[in-house]
């Protein structure tokens, strides 16, 4: 008796599913350069969130712009509060600015967060960037990342009527009063950054970078994302042992 040593031929569900797990790789690849996208630990206790591009507040921005949507962003931030596992919570700051509400409105909310926070300017934190990256209990900012302190304007707009620039001018010192009260910087040194000739080109403000951040009081210290998990972690653990101690005294 012979044996049929010939192989089986792969029938058409097998194809399909080679087929399918074949256009998922390509799919990553085209999409994030990668076949295995990493994943957080199931068990993390840290949320990380990204602020990158333009903050697009009340106008949509245009489909070519890399937008960060304030109504994105805030259901986030609410679910992170009541979120018993997430602990701790960094942002990654990219941004060129964008809307002032918008940014204000994410910096509050920042601000009253319950659990530690941590941020870290990555390549720039510009214009109303500055206000959300002052917002966490600690800030950090790369060696070569930048942050544009200007005041508040409407690009390209003449202000005609005294009532726009009395609601601009109101809107700028609620910038500043936030800054001031979220970080180190004096109010006098801000206000001089920020309304600044000749740093900027054919424009008012400061651009400052790295090791002047700090040195103005705008940012804690200067240190990448390792220095920033390794401080989250810290002010965890001081979190954690705070509501023991409380704990023991009730």
């Amino acid at each position: 008796m012979t044996k049929d040593f010939r192989m089986e031929q792969p029938g058409p569900e097998k194809e399909q599913g080679d087929n399918d797990v074949k256009s998922g790789i390509v799919e990553k690849i085209q999409q994030l350069g990668q076949t295995n996208v990493p994943q957080l630990p199931p068990e993390s206790n840290v949320h990380c969130l990204t602020i990158v591009g333009q903050i697009e507040g009340h106008m949509q921005l245009p489909p070519q712009n890399k937008t960060t949507k304030y109504e994105h962003i805030i259901p986030q931030l609410v679910a992170i509060e009541q979120n018993p596992k997430i602990e701790g919570l960094v942002i990654i700051l990219n941004t060129v600015g964008g809307d002032v509400e918008a940014g204000l409105a994410i910096s509050e909310m920042i601000s009253s967060l319950s659990k530690p926070t941590v941020s870290i300017v990555l390549g720039g934190g510009h214009s109303i960037g500055v206000p959300i990256a002052v917002s966490t209990d600690y800030s950090f900012i790369a060696e070569t990342a930048t942050m544009t302190i200007h005041p508040i304007r409407l690009t390209g707009l003449v202000i005609g009527v005294p009532q726009t620039f009395e609601y601009l001018d109101k809107m700028q010192e609620r910038v500043i009063k936030f800054v001031t009260r979220n970080s180190k910087v004096k109010e006098e040194v801000f206000k001089d950054l920020m309304l600044a000739k000749g740093n900027l080109t054919r424009d008012i403000g400061t651009n400052v970078v790295g090791e002047d951040a700090v040195k103005y009081g705008l940012i804690d210290e200067v240190g990448g994302i390792g220095k920033a998990l390794k401080k989250l972690n810290e002010l965890i653990e001081s979190k954690k042992s705070q509501h023991h101690h409380e704990g023991l005294i009730q």
